[in-house]
């Protein structure tokens, strides 16, 4: 499929525009600008007020003030690296222009003595006079039009000046088609928005402030347009997977039974009602594509291995992957009592397998013995072959975008796909990163989990707080203690883990033990194990421990200058107590005084255990690209949208574009017609190959 010649003059090079040469077409990219129509998405952030004045008289400097005067008197510099003073008059008022830096004869071009200018400039008051320095613009009288009464303020890098990305930008306007309509027509009503081509002109064309806010209809099209377009992506993705043939394995709940059977406590609605959605999908012919959602310690392995035992029911096998090998590890100590409860071999395949064990193991699976596999990324090598696998469970932590979840599905097996994350995201940022995906949420706490204290403690009271710690370790309690930094530097005055260590240990003696990221990966494994087995009684650790660690007698977590750890980390930390039948708390030593957001934080986490309450709160105060660590987290780059203050039009721009494609799966309808130029003007490649292939 090919781009549509309608959109040709808009995709042409930058030096095809005027005023636009190489070294300025080379520049702009640093503005993700490469084409024309990157122009048109480039949203001016503020405005300049360049209405005309009579006089200066009439303004309270510092402002910016457009007046016309007449010309007078040249005073060049006296010596080197003085300003170079133009006296000029408006209408009521003699002032200067002052310029740095330039040469006489340009300026002498520029302004002629006893002709009149319009000047356009930022006035301050300087000893006692007014003054206009390095005025943004100078007109003749003639050419007054050319400048607007509110001049737009576009985003900047080294090399673009104002002037060339308002003059590039009006030559891309120029050559906007008008396209049909992409958006469905009682939405655009209801919602009162202009035709394309004409938001385009309106969000470079403002006329006052009102103009560039995010509310203001233009801008909330554009918006919509680019969510609309990422939605669309997405849907086009999960059409393709469920496309793929899947295969219907129906359980018959026979293992999932004696599993129930073997658990202490009854499984959780939430649990309930996720194992159907899931076991549901997996019936049907079409590929599942799952996102299972939970708090820490909400039950999704409980979950995940039910759905794998669906798999196993239905004749086939299932495989578990972890982010690492710790992980990988624990998932398969979790699973192994559920394992033989249900009767089924349950095998961990990871890095550190090699020579007969491995190939043992590749050849039990590869024969349908082996009929669940935990594994960590190794199971993507080539020569780990399933003789026939339904079920693929990711556990992602983030570090597993779309391209990954269609590379699994391109491990031939048309298998159906359950990602599980620990992460609570706000449901804007879950559809961005996850709408080509149905979510299941557990949103209950399982039976026996009981509630985690938390408390916030000055730093300065920290005597107390190892008195009560001691106290704790004579009980036979176990507990972290979460250190901000490793080094000790002059500059940050961090307790650094080693020197918590040190002080701690002459405390309580040895049952200390030390974890931290510069230590080398087997120290790690052992000191960890050693906390395990519960020889050491508190573990100092930096953030290493946050992802997945599972100790359940450790009831304690101390979290040392907690006013600089982000609110999802603090929550992740929290996570690690209260898995035992102990009651457990949390100390957030902070060190006062603590800023207002820092502040802020700390009382959501003590205030709530909820993770979703948690999220909505972090994305408030931080922002999209930073709660999930954009670099990683595959989350768009929206241009024009604001995934904080425009979260609602996505969950629009989701069902929208399901619905599109469910009546016009092939986009040949006028309005899929309309919908491909959408996405071949917002770059949205990977769906154009899809639709292509489709």
């Amino acid at each position: 499929m090919s781009r549509p010649e309608i959109l040709f003059p808009l995709f042409a090079g930058l030096e095809t525009l005027e005023g636009v040469g190489e070294k300025t077409a080379k520049a702009f990219g640093a503005l993700g600008v490469e084409r024309p129509k990157d122009l048109l998405f480039l949203l001016p952030h503020s405005g300049v007020d360049r209405s005309r004045k009579a006089s200066l008289r009439d303004v309270v400097p510092p402002v910016t003030a457009t007046v016309e005067v007449e010309v007078g008197l040249h005073m060049p510099p006296r010596q080197k690296g003085r300003p170079y003073r133009i006296m000029v008059r408006d209408a009521a008022l003699e002032f200067q222009l002052v310029f740095f830096h330039a040469r006489g004869e340009y300026l002498q071009k520029l302004l002629p003595t006893g002709q009149r200018r319009l000047v356009s400039g930022k006035v301050e008051i300087f000893d006692g006079v007014a003054q206009m320095v390095h005025p943004d613009h100078v007109l003749r009288p003639e050419e007054a039009g050319d400048l607007p009464a509110f001049e737009p303020v576009y985003p900047l890098v080294a090399g673009v000046t104002q002037k060339q990305v308002t003059k590039a930008a009006a030559g891309a306007l120029m050559r906007a088609p008008d396209l049909p309509e992409w958006i469905d027509g009682p939405l655009k009503a209801r919602e009162a928005w202009p035709d394309w081509r004409a938001a385009v002109e309106t969000v470079h064309a403002p006329s006052s402030q009102a103009d560039l806010a995010f509310t203001h209809p233009a801008r909330q099209r554009l918006a919509y347009d680019e969510f609309f377009a990422h939605q669309l992506t997405l849907s086009l993705a999960r059409a393709s997977l469920r496309r793929g043939k899947g295969v219907a394995s129906r359980g018959t709940g026979l293992l999932q039974k004696k599993v129930l059977q073997s658990l202490p406590y009854a499984p959780t609605k939430a649990q309930a009602r996720a194992v159907a959605e899931i076991a549901k999908d997996m019936a049907e012919p079409l590929r599942m594509n799952r996102l299972l959602q939970g708090d820490v310690g909400a039950g999704k392995t409980l979950v995940a291995f039910m759905a794998l035992l669906v798999a196993v029911e239905a004749g086939g096998q299932g495989v578990m992957m972890a982010p690492t090998e710790i992980l990988a590890r624990q998932h398969h100590e979790g699973l192994r009592p559920l394992a033989e409860a249900a009767g089924v071999r349950l095998e961990l395949l990871t890095g550190r397998d090699k020579g007969n064990d491995r190939a043992a193991k590749l050849t039990d699976l590869r024969e349908g013995r082996v009929q669940i596999l935990v594994g960590t990324h190794a199971v993507f090598q080539k020569d780990v072959q399933f003789q026939d696998l339904r079920l693929a469970v990711v556990d992602e932590q983030h570090r597993f975008g779309v391209s990954q979840r269609m590379e699994l599905g391109a491990k031939g097996q048309a298998a159906d796909v359950l990602v599980m994350t620990a992460t609570p995201i706000p449901r804007s940022l879950a559809l961005a990163s996850y709408g080509d995906m149905d979510v299941s949420v557990l949103d209950e706490k399982p039976a026996g989990r009981k509630p985690i204290r938390t408390a916030l403690i000055s730093s300065a009271r920290m005597d107390e707080v190892v008195g009560h710690l001691a106290r704790a370790v004579a009980e036979g309690r176990q507990a972290y203690w979460v250190c901000p930094l490793v080094e000790e530097s002059e500059l940050v005055d961090y307790a650094s883990a080693e020197e918590r260590f040190a002080s701690l240990r002459a405390i309580l003696g040895d049952v200390v033990g030390l974890v931290h990221g510069q230590m080398p990966p087997a120290e790690k494994d052992a000191a960890m194990a050693r906390f395990v087995a519960g020889d050491t009684k508190v573990l100092v650790a930096t953030t290493v421990i946050e992802v997945g660690v599972n100790v359940p007698n450790a009831s304690i977590m101390v979290i040392e200058r907690a006013e600089i750890f982000g609110l999802a980390q603090l929550h992740q930390l929290r996570g690690r107590v209260g898995r035992g039948s102990a009651e457990s708390t949390c100390l957030l030593l902070y060190q006062a005084p603590l800023s207002e957001t820092g502040e802020r934080r700390l009382k959501v986490i003590r205030d709530t255990e909820d993770g979703f309450r948690i999220a909505e709160e972090d994305l408030a105060m931080r922002g999209a690209g930073d709660l999930i660590g954009t670099a990683q987290s595959g989350l768009p780059r929206f241009r024009m949208a604001d995934m904080e203050r425009q979260a609602g039009l996505m969950a629009v721009a989701q069902t929208d574009a399901r619905k599109l494609l469910n009546d016009d799966p092939d986009l040949t309808s006028p309005r899929g017609k309309a919908a491909r130029l959408l996405l071949w003007l917002l770059d949205q490649d990977r769906a154009i190959k899809l639709i292509s292939v489709g």
